[in-house]
């Protein structure tokens, strides 16, 4: 099993930023994909980014030039920093990881974006 805990969330003006970090736990198998995923009321879960252990990424086109995703494999740790915030990221933010086996989620952290 894998737990996965997410941090960083929050309430910010449009135009402001965030950080957020997701930790991993327990049985991790290497050559995995991390990201994040996030979902608005309303709405489907979506991606948002995603980074594989090799450095390979895969964005949403709504976020790309604004968010970056980055990992620390030792650390078994995965960020996303979210630049020129927009009303419409507002969410809950989920993290991913998926490997050959399985795929684990976080229990989300919520960014709500005032206007």
């Amino acid at each position: 099993q894998v737990q996965l805990v997410e941090s960083g969330g929050g309430l910010v003006q449009a135009g402001g930023s965030l950080r957020l970090s997701c930790v991993a736990s327990g049985s991790i198998i290497g050559g995995n994909i991390m990201g994040w995923y996030r979902q608005a009321p309303g709405k489907q879960r979506e991606l948002v980014a995603i980074m594989a252990s090799s450095s390979s990424t895969n964005y949403a086109d709504s976020v790309k030039g604004r968010f970056t995703i980055s990992r620390d494999n030792a650390k078994n740790t995965v960020y996303l920093l979210l630049n020129s915030l927009k009303p419409e990221d507002t969410g809950v933010y989920y993290c991913n990881m998926r490997n050959i086996a399985r795929t684990y989620w976080g229990q989300g952290t919520q960014v709500t974006v005032s206007s």
